[in-house]
């Protein structure tokens, strides 16, 4: 896994959390246990701090950036395919869908899923267990019994997923 210190900050990987070896983690990074970063996703924290919490995953080709402050991904959370997540807050058990966008100081509830496609703007602040469709994100609905479960499992399903690649990839 490619790992790089920036101005004496260097990453922090709780032991028990998957860092794909093609995921690239720059700077002031800190990654919790039960965490996975997947292949090709890019966490870069040169300006400040990004916190990927416990249970969390980050998947394939998505990037994490931060301005000045703090980018936090809250507890089992998920942040989908290619999505780009700069410089917000993702709540606890949110599902950001593939492909969306969540940018500089928007805040994105607990249980929450942003649709695939979205683009959640910069200072949006979007309720805890509501969909959050539409570029931008405007239009915010209840959950669906759909959506509700895949908040529900999401977590739990890429933390077994993790264990199975930590054991399981090999390269040719």
């Amino acid at each position: 896994m490619p790992t790089y210190a920036f101005e004496g900050m260097s990453p922090s990987v709780h032991p028990d959390a998957w860092i794909a070896p093609t995921a690239t983690l720059i700077g002031d990074v800190v990654i919790e246990k039960d965490a996975s970063v997947w292949y090709g996703a890019v966490i870069r924290a040169d300006f400040g701090r990004i916190v990927i919490r416990e249970g969390a995953n980050i998947q394939d080709n998505s990037v994490l950036h931060v301005n000045e402050g703090v980018c936090e991904v809250g507890r089992n959370a998920t942040v989908g395919h290619s999505c780009i997540v700069h410089d917000c807050t993702v709540g606890e058990q949110a599902l950001i869908g593939n492909g969306a966008t969540v940018l500089d100081k928007a805040t994105v509830g607990a249980r929450t899923l942003v649709a695939a496609g979205a683009t959640v703007t910069p200072g949006t602040e979007v309720p805890p267990e509501v969909i959050a469709m539409g570029s931008p994100a405007k239009k915010f609905v209840p959950l669906t019994d759909s959506a509700r479960g895949w908040i529900e499992y999401n977590a739990e399903v890429y933390q077994r997923l993790a264990r199975r690649h930590a054991e399981g990839i090999e390269p040719l």
